[in-house]
């Protein structure tokens, strides 16, 4: 296949996959509103129950079982449609893995796509539905599918909108295996703290409906207990790997490319505060015994500055030499022995 070939497939791919996205993300709201009327269903037929009247608008079997037939149907479909949403998630995440895969082999020299804004879009919202798809059965993260794949196809629309950019050739300084090494560790932090923050925003909004006592009826959302030790969890992973990209990997590569190890680029900055605010959060969970509402505040607090280092210092410096805008790498060399450096997330 020619490269044009391989840009037209990867395109095409994004598209296929924001679609498999959007009827999983459907087919899971669907699930949700099954759900619901189950458990609408049997509260209400165990009120009249207590009551001695009769439930309204329930079939039961002609055995004389008392079995609510609508409601086990139900049950039935809401078990299939969350089988179903997963299905076509985890379909819509290996052509989200085409997509890159055409990216990368449409450049010459062929190279791994992560050379814009664009591309290091579609790899992290690839990276987040990876990793959502290997811990769902795990921590029994079936409840969060919907909002995992609301946020994968609102950041994809976002990257196939207004970043996309033809493929071009690496700089001279991003063609290193440090590339691989460094963003493969960068971007799989960032996939892994964004699931735990999205477990902290559900548990602080969760606390302020009522918490545990306010929950409806047959909630999904687990309890604040699990909500909040599946975030401590999943952070605990990311960390590490973060602390790899950002103070092992990070400082080695910029030797290689600027000869200094360090050089209070903002883009560093930004990654290092959001290495101390991760370290903050498991620090004080370990010597503190923070729980609940203060660590998922923190847990917020450090989402917050990655995707601001992520997207916030590419549009908005002017000093950084990691800065992307509007698709395309551009490096600011801020003195005369500078070349241009590695890109981070």
């Amino acid at each position: 296949m020619s490269n044009t070939a391989w840009e037209a497939l990867s395109n095409q791919a994004v598209g296929a996959a924001g679609i498999v996205y959007f009827l999983a993300l459907i087919v899971l709201i669907a699930e949700w509103a099954t759900h619901r009327q189950v458990v609408v269903a049997e509260t209400a037929r165990a009120t009249e129950g207590a009551r001695g009247g009769v439930a309204l608008a329930v079939r039961t079997g002609g055995d004389g079982s008392g079995v609510d037939v609508d409601a086990g149907a139900k049950e039935r479909r809401s078990e299939f449609l969350g089988r179903l949403g997963l299905l076509l998630t985890a379909l819509a995440a290996a052509v989200h893995f085409v997509a890159l895969l055409g990216r990368g082999m449409a450049a010459d020299p062929n190279r791994v796509p992560w050379g814009n804004m664009y591309e290091f879009t579609i790899s992290g919202t690839f990276i987040v539905a990876l990793i959502y798809l290997v811990l769902v059965r795990k921590y029994s993260l079936e409840w969060m599918a919907p909002l995992v794949v609301a946020f994968v196809v609102t950041t994809m629309m976002v990257g196939v909108i207004w970043l996309h950019a033809p493929v071009a050739p690496l700089t001279e300084a991003l063609n290193s295996y440090w590339l691989v090494i460094h963003v493969v560790s960068a971007v799989i932090a960032t996939g892994g703290f964004t699931i735990g923050g999205i477990l902290s925003i559900v548990y602080l909004v969760k606390q302020r409906r009522g918490g545990d006592a306010g929950a409806p009826p047959g909630s999904r959302i687990p309890s604040l207990a699990v909500l909040d030790r599946t975030a401590y969890r999943v952070h605990s992973f990311a960390f590490p790997v973060w602390t790899f990209a950002v103070l092992i990997t990070g400082p080695i590569w910029a030797h290689e490319a600027w000869s200094r190890y360090w050089n209070w680029d903002p883009k560093e900055v930004w990654a290092f505060i959001t290495w101390v605010v991760y370290a903050a959060y498991l620090h004080a969970r370990a010597t503190a015994g923070w729980k609940g509402r203060n660590a998922a505040i923190l847990a917020c607090v450090g989402l917050a500055t990655l995707w601001f280092n992520f997207i916030g210092i590419n549009y908005f410096s002017t000093s950084s030499q990691h800065s992307y805008a509007g698709g395309e790498l551009h490096s600011v060399v801020v003195s005369s022995d500078a070349s241009p450096g590695p890109a981070d997330l």
